[in-house]
């Protein structure tokens, strides 16, 4: 086959809702295309932001349900799309998951939504746990969108994603790069809660803030922005490392918000510039990030690259059509996940199969 059409489900650490996309994918020679022929994102419930949110202290008994439950629930959610877009012609639906664990450095993660649930659920081919096979090969298990970046978005220096996380993917001696960077929406939707705001729309919340010299020097001095990639970020480490020194600071929280929001630039900046190709290199920004124009003005003011956010379908649903992506080359026996990106003993072709 040289054409196939996927869904692909993607549960980001941003925790909005659930992102649902309906794709192909043809390959002419050793190019790759694609088109997202429809999307649509699915909030999450007061109810489901609070299971997702104690899943990682609930008792073996409750988390192997609730595994089962979210694959179900994702299951549903796709038979719903499939249906009233009038799906006919599908291959595989594949799902990231939503991610409660991440160690890789004790070599394990776990992505929640049971596959054989969604198959059961949805009556469709379904691939799952993309990570977990990196993982066991001594990688980080992320990022695992570097992949698409490299078969898809190949005429961008750099392809950025600001989701909970940032991370950047690009070319270096003919190898993919990648690795992420530092939270964003992870930190500012979190501050922004704090003010009765679901997030910081346009960065307006920041702007009105100021920052704090002494947490801006504090963020800065984690640890982890001195670590050599491959290196991967999750809740575990935010909420040890980033989320401790923001509770520590008694100030306005427009300010924190500012404050963050400098970080982050700061950090995405030097994560560009460190092998910019040259000034006219350009970014590719993708994720719920590349709406907060405070934000990409921050950046971009920092960078001697240009910062291009694409059409609003891409922006929002770039990661759930890499994941439909990488259930193709998973489908084919194609490695999906490289080692120069995440440091495993070798490529991976990662995801378990699970029939409809």
């Amino acid at each position: 086959m040289n054409q196939y059409h996927a869904i692909g489900i993607m549960s980001g650490s941003s925790m909005d809702g659930v992102d649902i996309a309906f794709c192909s994918f043809t390959q002419k020679g050793a190019a790759w295309s694609y088109k997202i022929h429809d999307s649509l994102l699915v909030p999450y419930t007061v109810q489901w932001k609070k299971k997702l949110s104690s899943l990682a202290a609930c008792s073996p008994e409750n988390f192997v349900q609730a595994h089962a439950a979210y694959g179900h629930y994702l299951g549903i959610l796709a038979k719903r799309f499939i249906r009233s877009r009038r799906i006919k012609d599908l291959d595989l639906v594949a799902s990231h998951g939503h991610t409660v664990f991440h160690r890789p450095e004790k070599r394990f993660t776990f992505q929640l939504g049971e596959g054989a649930a969604i198959a059961a659920a949805c009556r469709h081919t379904v691939v799952s746990d993309f990570r977990s096979a990196d993982v066991a090969h001594g990688g980080q298990g992320a990022p695992l969108v570097p992949v698409g970046d490299r078969l898809l978005f190949g005429k961008y220096a750099y392809c950025l994603n600001l989701g909970g996380i940032a991370n950047i993917s690009f070319e270096k001696k003919n190898k993919r790069m990648a690795y992420d960077i530092c939270p964003v929406n992870m930190a500012l939707n979190e501050l922004s809660e704090q003010m009765a705001f679901p997030y910081d729309k346009g960065g307006r919340l920041a702007a009105s803030g100021k920052v704090n010299a002494a947490l801006l020097q504090k963020l800065e001095q984690l640890p982890y922005y001195r670590q050599s990639y491959p290196k991967s970020l999750g809740k575990e480490w935010y909420n040890e490392n980033f989320s401790p020194l923001l509770e520590k600071y008694d100030i306005p929280v427009a300010d924190k918000l500012r404050t963050v929001t400098e970080h982050i630039a700061l950090r995405v900046a030097a994560a560009v510039n460190e092998s910019l190709p040259g000034s006219a290199a350009s970014v590719l920004v993708t994720g719920g990030g590349a709406f907060n124009r405070f934000l990409i003005d921050a950046i971009g003011s920092r960078c001697n690259a240009r910062m291009e956010v694409p059409g609003r379908e891409l922006v929002k649903f770039k990661e759930a059509m890499v994941f439909a992506f990488l259930g193709v080359l998973r489908i084919r026996q194609e490695p999906n996940c490289l080692s120069s990106v995440t440091g495993a003993s070798g490529n991976v072709c990662g995801g378990a199969i699970f029939p409809g």
